[in-house]
């Protein structure tokens, strides 16, 4: 029915699931690793912030 689909040195041209899945975890592990580095070593700073709101915001109006 299916034939498997090979190179002229009788390899599988076609990935695998195992290999499809090795990839997708090794990425995912990448991922978490980026996040996290960012959560361990980013200190966000603490500023002030302002922002001016209209009269009419407050009054309703």
């Amino acid at each position: 029915m299916l034939e498997r689909v090979t190179c002229s040195k009788g390899r599988s041209i076609l990935p695998s699931l195992i290999r499809f899945l090795l990839l997708i975890g090794v990425l995912a592990a990448v991922g978490w690793g980026c996040m996290l580095a960012l959560v361990t070593f980013v200190e966000p700073e603490q500023r002030e912030m302002t922002q001016v709101v209209p009269a009419q915001k407050l009054t309703g109006k």
